[in-house]
């Protein structure tokens, strides 16, 4: 089964049914089927053919999810990018890829343009609104094993990895989910969550997959108008991350009956705190919550059932169905119950690895329990209780998890030094109750530099998630023999 055809069969079972409302737009399943037919007929006109990467640029929109799949109806691969990237990051997606077309919006275009400029095999670049004639999906896309998406996520040397995920990968983790959220076509599914993280395009991707509606909305900046979207398309299925369920529990006239349809909660990215999963199940009492862990890498790596919630709630519960997640220690062993380890992943929802980056692939693809097949290694420390639950412990690298995103310190310092004044910086993680963790910027920099100037040049380079919220200013940083700075020491003082 290829990933296109969810949106064929629900189109072909609920051809009037509401697929999606995005503000005042609202599109059938006939209609979200015909207009990525029709821009698949135009991709194929354009040049882009079987396997060749299509990188998307916009904000959450109709167009965004007509892009996802009249990409694959064409046979491409998809890209979708968050549409705060600035243009060099850009630029080096573009080329790292080989991305032969590009899909933007009027707002973006002047950045879209800059980059394409810069990207020799962008071949051509679509501006939305869409107005192309009705036509038929090319025929013979491709089969279930191709690459579907390519999706970018922040790597330890600076510069995004492209994860490389086939249909097959896609079909699985999105089965996987659906069963355990017992996903219905009767579901409205509203999501804030922006499509190019895979938390926000699953949504998008499991609506399709059962006929559900998905209502997408642009993000949680007037929660209040969120809210009224709860109630008035009969919301049933609300994902969230940590930093939207600090903000909406924020709201002082909620109360618990004001949403009766909602039938479930979900989260990821970090987990909740206590008091917060307390408010959550006193607010939406009708409404299961399922705390799940998972990483680009393989989508999604374990959901807590949530009759389990009030028994371990700092749990992140059980392999997904159909997968297995063990704990591995130091020696190469399954770890003890107890014992601290790293978590591995096995499963048809496994990524391919990265794209052109066959050294990193290999640091976290390794040799599985069977002599078929190669498991992920997530880099992430857990430890299981005795009921084989397993518990988040820490990252093992460096990498920063914030607001549902993964960050790289090393791009954030990049960005620090072209600030004149500064001498040398080192960027870490820091608890934080509602973030999971908060990005601090720690710099050695002369006399009249300060925390604004830092937190004004990251702005205008990076993206929103990515702007260090807390700065520190030192004489000096802590360093090895060989020279480099310390991290580990920063991060424990």
């Amino acid at each position: 089964m290829r990933v296109e055809s969810f949106l064929a069969e629900s189109a072909r079972r609920f051809p009037g049914k509401t697929a999606l409302v995005a503000g005042p737009q609202r599109l059938t399943y006939a209609e979200l089927g015909a207009h990525s037919a029709a821009l698949a007929a135009e991709l194929r006109r354009l040049g882009v053919t079987r396997g060749e990467r299509v990188v998307i640029f916009l904000h959450n929109s109709p167009e965004a999810v007509i892009s996802v799949f009249g990409t694959l109806l064409a046979g491409g691969v998809f890209s979708v990018i968050n549409p705060g990237t600035k243009a060099d990051k850009l630029v080096y997606i573009l080329n790292h890829c080989t991305a032969r077309a590009l899909i933007t919006e009027p707002r973006l275009a002047e950045v879209a343009a800059a980059a394409a400029s810069r990207a020799s095999s962008v071949a051509a670049t679509l501006i939305t609104p869409f107005s192309f004639p009705d036509a038929a999906a090319p025929p013979d896309p491709g089969i279930d094993l191709d690459l579907a998406m390519v999706i970018y996520t922040s790597g330890s040397t600076g510069f995004p990895k492209g994860v490389m995920m086939t249909h097959a990968n896609i079909v699985a983790a999105a089965t996987s989910i659906t069963t355990y959220l017992e996903s219905r076509a009767d579901d409205v599914v509203l999501s804030v969550l922006p499509l190019a993280f895979d938390y926000g395009l699953y949504q998008a991707l499991m609506c399709a997959k059962v006929g559900a509606t998905l209502v997408l909305e642009k993000s949680f900046t007037y929660p209040a108008v969120v809210l009224e979207k709860l109630k008035s398309e009969h919301v049933t299925g609300f994902p969230l991350v940590p930093t939207l369920a600090a903000m909406l529990l924020q709201m002082k006239h909620l109360r618990p009956d004001m949403f009766p349809e909602l039938r479930y909660i979900t989260n990821t990215a970090a987990a909740l705190p206590r008091a917060h999963i307390e408010r959550l199940r006193a607010l939406f009492p009708g409404a299961k919550l399922f705390s799940m862990y998972g990483l680009t890498e393989c989508k999604r790596c374990t959901y807590l059932p949530p009759e389990q919630l009030a028994l371990r709630p700092e749990s992140v519960g059980v392999a997904i169905p159909g997968t297995e997640a063990y704990v591995v220690n130091e020696r190469g062993e399954r770890a003890a119950p107890g014992e601290v380890g790293e978590l591995v992943i096995r499963g048809a929802h496994v990524m391919k690895g990265y794209w052109a980056d066959e050294e990193g692939t290999a640091r976290v693809l390794k040799s599985g329990p069977y002599p078929w097949e190669r498991v992920l290694y997530t880099g992430d420390l857990f430890r299981t209780d005795d009921e084989g639950y397993l518990y988040f412990v820490s990252r093992k690298d460096d990498i920063i998890k914030t607001r549902g995103e993964k960050v790289s310190p090393k791009e954030v310092e990049n960005v620090i030094y072209e600030l004149a004044g500064v001498r040398e910086v080192a960027v870490i993680g820091v608890p934080d109750p509602i973030l999971g963790q908060a990005i601090k910027a720690i710099v050695v920099g002369e006399d009249g530099l300060t925390e604004r100037d830092i937190i004004r040049h990251c702005a205008a380079r990076l993206e929103e998630f990515m702007v260090p919220s807390l700065v520190e200013f030192r004489g000096e940083l802590p360093k090895s023999e060989n020279g480099k700075i310390v991290r580990k020491e920063l991060i424990a003082a």
